[in-house]
């Protein structure tokens, strides 16, 4: 009888090592199964988050490097950036407004053979210079010709001023205020590609009012134009150039040349823009 109690006392105790073992194995196997799919999980969201990086523009992707960077400098230069004004949300729509129309209205005359660049372009004017760089809101290239388009969002009414470099906005509340005209800023720009683009592409400088608030007075230049006579006066231009009997423009070889002497990374206008602002507006016209 005492033999056969050790004995089951040996088989109870064999029996708790195995199962003790067991177990062991058991939590081991767990472990290394949660240690596999934590791994698979971080691929999966790294490889997701490149996904999402990806599809993001350049200056996107680099502000949000920036901020993966240093979490502390983002912050810094989130609550020291200046917020966007009136002035500046009303002219990006205006800017929008006056692209969305160019690119419908030159599908319609040119098909797919034109070059409408969807941002500004900055032209290296000036090296050297307090204001080297002056920027362009819109520059069509199209088989007619190349155009140099200065955007403005102001309501109210548009007059002549008492110079050629002048014009006259009168607002809703009836007070009149001299501003310098869209035509004089974009001078200095026609005239800079005029000389360093052949002379058989012909370049024109006009301004596109975009506001359904504003009025033009009929004594204005025929280049002072409101988005809604933007279809007819490219029509105009287009049948014009057709009638001359002149060669027409290759596109992508007046888009690579015009790129040859400007810009139109994001980072440079940035800091063409921040110049701007560092210093009086009326040392900057001929940059704006």
């Amino acid at each position: 009888m005492e033999l056969s109690g050790l004995k089951k006392e040996a088989l109870r105790r064999v029996r708790r090592l195995d199962f003790e073992r067991s177990l062991a194995d058991w939590t081991y196997h767990q472990h290394s199964t949660g240690v596999i799919m934590s791994g698979l999980l971080l691929l999966l969201a790294l490889g997701y988050l490149g996904y999402r990086l990806s599809k993001l523009s350049p200056r996107t992707r680099r502000r949000a490097w920036g901020r993966f960077r240093d979490p502390a400098a983002t912050a810094t230069a989130t609550t020291t950036a200046k917020p966007v004004t009136r002035a500046q949300a009303s002219g990006d729509a205006g800017e929008a407004a006056v692209h969305a129309e160019l690119h419908r209205v030159l599908s319609w005359l040119c098909g797919e053979n034109f070059h409408l660049h969807k941002g500004a372009v900055l032209i290296h004017h000036a090296p050297g210079t307090a204001f080297p760089t002056a920027e362009i809101d819109h520059v069509v290239v199209a088989p007619f010709g190349i155009f140099v388009i200065e955007t403005k969002n102001w309501s109210g009414t548009i007059a002549p001023g008492a110079h050629r470099d002048e014009i006259v906005r009168t607002g809703q509340d009836g007070v009149a205020e001299v501003r310098r005209s869209p035509l004089a800023q974009n001078r200095t720009k026609v005239t800079f590609l005029n000389e360093k683009l052949p002379r058989v592409w012909p370049i024109e400088g006009l301004a596109v009012f975009a506001s359904t608030h504003c009025a033009l007075h009929p004594d204005l230049p025929l280049s002072i134009l409101h988005i809604s006579e933007l279809a007819h006066w490219m029509r105009e231009r287009r049948y014009a150039f057709e009638l001359s009997g002149r060669k027409p423009v290759n596109v992508k070889t007046a888009w690579e040349a015009i790129m040859l002497n400007a810009s139109i990374s994001e980072d440079e206008i940035d800091s063409h823009r921040q110049r701007l602002r560092n210093h009086p507006k009326v040392l900057a016209n001929d940059a704006v």
